[in-house]
């Protein structure tokens, strides 16, 4: 009998999909982790997922000298007052206006009186880094020492203020949520030193007028946890309750004047992907996105299976990988008369080349199996009883230890 050209191909499963191929990033085999679900469009350990990007790290800052940032954020403020450039003041009215805030020593200093300053920039969902420093020489108690105040998308405030020996109520404590939570802990270096401070913002998702996702607040100072993924509650306010509802995509990133000369250096931010809840991939997605972001991945899965015609045995792999992400009645009728060929060819090999296959054989076995396991082929399927008996009769079974 013929042998399949399908037989003839040496190469590993590991080693299936080539150069230039999406899955050829992972080391992690085809078939291998439990398939996707309703909400769940990868498989566990996916080959397929997209790989994460390389970031080089912030460098850590000391009291003499700020870290440097990692190489994909945004810098808003690098020492240098070319950087006022990406600052305005916080008008209410009338076009925008040059800050009154001024550059001295490597820091952004507030000139008290002369307002709030922001960026030109608008943000939603950050990483964002500030280091702070209150003045040196002591002055004023409670909330008259060293306040100012770090408001997200210009409307939730982080409490910036030299809480040092000094005593104010919880919830205006530096690094609380103002109005709303209290900080975890009081984390301080003494004023006139540098605070660092790292936050995870993520804005509210209101859908048809109802909550999605309520968004929250995680703060750290001087590496010490603060708030921890604190629920937004509004944006947080003097005297009066904050009122939980939707807040704009995005806004400018404020700083305080609070009648205090603070200082500020090494302010960055990271913009973070979207959620499940607006259309990210990662986590628990809606069945009707899942169902989407399956079919896409499959669709792509067949657009690259479609450039391995130099190899039958990779594209058909490649392929029944689809099959995986989506139930298709075409790949299908190209994919399983191939699997019979080659159960076909293996099953006509002379004794000798069986044992020259097995890598392949086995591995082959192995595809059949998770893919009558997961209902993508009867469990019965011909192809799988005759590698599975031509496994037994080779006796190429796992051992029991």
């Amino acid at each position: 009998m013929k042998i399949s050209p399908l037989v003839l191909t040496l190469a590993p499963l590991a080693l299936l999909v080539t150069a230039g191929h999406a899955a050829v990033a992972s080391a992690t085999p085809p078939f291998y982790g439990e398939p996707p679900d309703a909400t769940h469009p990868w498989s566990i350990h996916d080959r397929n997922r997209p790989q994460p990007k390389r970031v080089e790290p912030a460098t850590v800052s000391t009291q003499d000298k700020p870290g440097r940032p990692p190489s994909d954020a945004i810098v808003l403020f690098d020492g240098t007052a070319a950087a006022l450039a990406r600052w305005e003041a916080d008008t209410k009215e009338g076009p925008p206006q040059p800050t009154k805030w001024i550059v001295k020593d490597g820091a952004l200093e507030c000139v008290p009186k002369s307002g709030y300053i922001r960026t030109k920039e608008h943000f939603g969902d950050v990483q964002l880094h500030v280091e702070w420093a209150a003045p040196k020489q002591v002055q004023g108690e409670s909330q008259g020492r060293g306040n100012s105040g770090i408001f997200l998308m210009g409307l939730v405030e982080v409490q910036v203020l030299d809480n040092y020996n000094n005593p104010t109520y919880a919830d205006g404590f530096a690094g609380s949520y103002y109005g709303v939570n209290p900080p975890l802990a009081n984390a301080l270096h003494p004023p006139g030193e540098y605070q660092t401070i790292d936050i995870v913002f993520r804005r509210p998702i209101y859908r048809d007028g109802q909550v999605v996702d309520p968004g929250y607040v995680t703060v750290f100072c001087n590496g010490v946890l603060l708030q921890d993924q604190t629920p937004l509650e509004g944006p947080g306010g003097h005297l009066r309750r904050s009122k939980v509802g939707p807040m704009p995509e995005k806004g400018p990133l404020k700083l305080q004047d609070h009648g205090n000369p603070v200082r500020f250096r090494n302010i960055w931010v990271r913009p973070l992907p979207p959620r499940a809840a607006e259309g990210g991939t990662d986590g628990a997605l809606s069945p009707e996105a899942t169902l989407a972001k399956r079919r896409q991945i499959a669709a792509e899965i067949r657009a690259d299976a479609a450039t391995l015609k130099a190899d039958p045995y990779q594209q058909m792999i490649r392929l029944a990988e689809s099959l995986i992400y989506e139930k298709d009645a075409a790949t299908e009728r190209a994919v399983l008369p191939q699997f019979e060929a080659y159960a076909a060819g293996v099953k006509a090999m002379p004794k000798a080349r069986l044992e020259q296959e097995k890598n392949q054989i086995v591995n082959m076995l192995r595809i059949l199996r998770y893919m009558a396991r997961h209902g993508m082929v009867p469990e019965n399927y011909a192809p799988l009883g005759t590698l599975a008996a031509i496994e037994k009769a080779q006796d190429w079974m796992p051992k029991k230890k």
